[in-house]
């Protein structure tokens, strides 16, 4: 496997290494002596998606170099399963509209959906990232945040954030939307209007915690703590007052009534609010890298006011963190995790291998955005991954792009299994298209791609051939795959002209001699050639590529009865010399 530089920070296209050489310098003047530790935050609210994956692989790949250079390194994942379940998410099968009366609840306290094997919302949705990442030979820490808050691990967080809610109301204010006295006037009390505005702003910002409460209060005044209903479970409760010295706590529930008084000393169902509990947690596990999304760096966002509470409040230091950019599906808009039929890591997994889709994330800066393949470009994409496969083995390739071909196929624990006999996915795509992945005939094609080094089982070209097929029976539209006729078309045979009939004739004389993939590639660019009284390896000239259109329509007309399809030589090794002289009138 090739080896990722001990330190390529000369190499300016490489930006990983760059951030490994800032994170470990700042660890040592920070935590000397500690693991370096590095965070990502996932929601399992609903599928977590290809975009989701950045905030985990940024991270990953800055922990995986830190690694390859002989550093301890901790990837803390942290789930926030505590948070309210927001909103009933559309296209997620086995949930209906019956699911918004849990709405406020924590997800693990939200039923999975209809038909689920996982005891709640939260883990349902956990269990596919956390199998694709496995896959992906993501190696991190999980936390669970449900567990941390309900076992008090926080306490002395929260009632630090209690004792200095003035502070944390101080600085959320700096960002408020200031209003014009006279309209503020009209009917809001001024906890009532601050309210307001941070629902303003968080929508503005458009954070990860869209529509998140900063814990305004109502007349009692700020409080930076949501206590969960000990009745409904919600959190729709209102802190009406607590008290600094006995941590004595009394909320109400707007939704069912409930009231009751607690000791927050000893209370462990409720949850700092976003704002102060993402920097609270900055300094309680001293990460040192965390990236965000791009719509964390508007003013008042959740990342740029956690700076300011984490140094003002908790007293620590705020994470290196860059922006990460969206991630795109072909020809799908942006994606987001509130709305259902978003591809996830799972989805991709099944249809591209996982150095590829680790290559994808690698080799682009965070501030990059790129799409990921679901249709067509796919193809394209795998060309180029094996293109950049044979520049390493040759030793052409540039030493950035060799870095994120290492980062792809390997960890610093060990390569990702990859498939023997790595042929061309287009290629595998075409031959289960048109065999409809029949095992006898697929082999007998694939051993015929290359006579002299035959494939000898389906399974040297696994797990590629498994993901093509995968992707032709889940992402082609019936009407576009393809079905080879079972008859000759006697009447555009009959239709030929004379120039027409010996173009099939040269086809046809000479399949034996140039039964593979290369010499039918030849052989089909070769015969408009001929025609043209050229020589087989002539220069293709405009008029030459149109003869060679033409020709290659006539043929899939003659195969498949459309006037496009898989590429030729791989659609004629698939159909079979016997049916081709059949179908072509021979």
């Amino acid at each position: 496997m090739p080896t990722v530089a001990q330190s390529q920070s000369s190499t300016e296209a490489d930006w990983v290494s760059r951030f490994a050489d800032e994170v470990i310098a700042e660890s040592e003047r920070r935590a000397p002596g500690k693991p370096v530790v590095v965070a990502s935050g996932l929601s399992p609210s609903g599928p977590i998606h290809l975009g989701n994956l950045r905030e985990v692989m940024t991270p990953h790949l800055v922990a995986d170099e830190i690694r390859r250079r002989g550093h301890q390194v901790r990837h803390l994942i942290s789930w926030d399963d505590y948070d309210r379940y927001r909103k009933v998410p559309a296209g997620v099968p086995g949930v209906d509209e019956s699911w918004a009366e849990h709405i406020g609840k924590p997800l693990t306290s939200v039923p999975a959906p209809a038909g689920s094997a996982y005891p709640n919302w939260a883990e349902h949705f956990k269990a596919a990232m956390t199998a694709a990442l496995d896959e992906l030979g993501v190696e991190y820490d999980g936390i669970s945040q449900t567990e941390q808050y309900t076992a008090g691990a926080y306490r002395e967080q929260i009632l630090h954030a209690m004792r200095h809610r003035a502070d944390i109301d101080a600085v959320l204010d700096r960002y408020r939307t200031k209003k014009d006295p006279a309209a503020a006037g009209k009917g809001k009390k001024p906890q009532q209007q601050k309210k307001a505005d941070d629902a303003e702003l968080e929508a503005e910002a458009g954070s990860g915690a869209a529509s998140e409460d900063d814990g305004s209060g109502g007349s009692a005044g700020y409080f930076p703590y949501k206590p969960y209903c000990g009745n409904c479970e919600k959190d729709l409760t209102t802190v009406t007052s607590y008290d600094d010295e006995t941590t004595e706590l009394n909320y109400t529930c707007t939704a069912c009534g409930f009231a009751e008084t607690v000791r927050l000393s000893e209370f462990n169902r409720g949850k700092l609010v976003w704002k102060v509990d993402w920097p609270m947690r900055w300094a309680y596990e001293g990460v040192i890298f965390e990236p965000s999304g791009v719509d964390h760096s508007s003013p008042g966002s959740s990342f740029v006011v956690g700076g300011q509470i984490v140094r003002e409040v908790f007293d620590g230091v705020q994470p290196i963190g860059p922006m990460y950019a969206f991630v795109g599906i072909s020809g799908m808009a942006k994606m987001s995790s509130s709305k259902g039929g978003v591809p996830t890591p799972a989805d991709a997994l099944k249809i591209m291998e996982a150095p590829l889709l680790r290559w994808l994330y690698a080799r682009r800066k965070p501030n990059q955005s790129f799409k990921i393949a679901f249709d067509q470009e796919i193809q394209r994409l795998y060309d180029e991954w094996d293109s950049l496969g044979r520049k390493v083995a040759d030793g052409t390739v540039l030493p950035a792009d060799a870095a994120a071909y290492a980062r792809a196929v390997g960890t610093a624990v060990g390569e990702l299994p990859r498939t023997p006999r790595p042929l061309p996915y287009r290629t595998l795509a075409s031959v289960v298209d048109i065999t409809a992945g029949h095992d006898e005939q697929t082999l007998r094609i694939l051993s015929d791609l290359d006579p002299e080094n035959p494939l000898t089982s389906l399974d040297e070209a696994r797990p590629r051939l498994d993901r093509a097929e995968n992707w032709i029976t889940s992402q082609v539209p019936a009407e576009a795959r393809t079905i080879v006729r079972d008859e000759p078309d006697k009447e555009l045979l009959g239709s030929l002209d004379e120039q027409g009939h010996r173009s099939l004739h040269l086809l046809l004389d000479g399949l034996d001699s140039h039964w593979s993939l290369d010499g039918l590639t030849t052989l089909v660019y070769g015969v408009p050639k001929i025609l043209a009284g050229l020589e087989p390896d002539a220069k293709p000239t405009p008029e030459l590529k149109t003869a060679q259109r033409s020709f290659f329509a006539l043929l899939y007309r003659l195969l498949v009865s459309r006037d496009t399809g898989p590429r030729l030589p791989t659609l004629l090794l698939a159909v079979g010399a016997e049916r081709v002289r059949k179908l072509l009138g021979a």
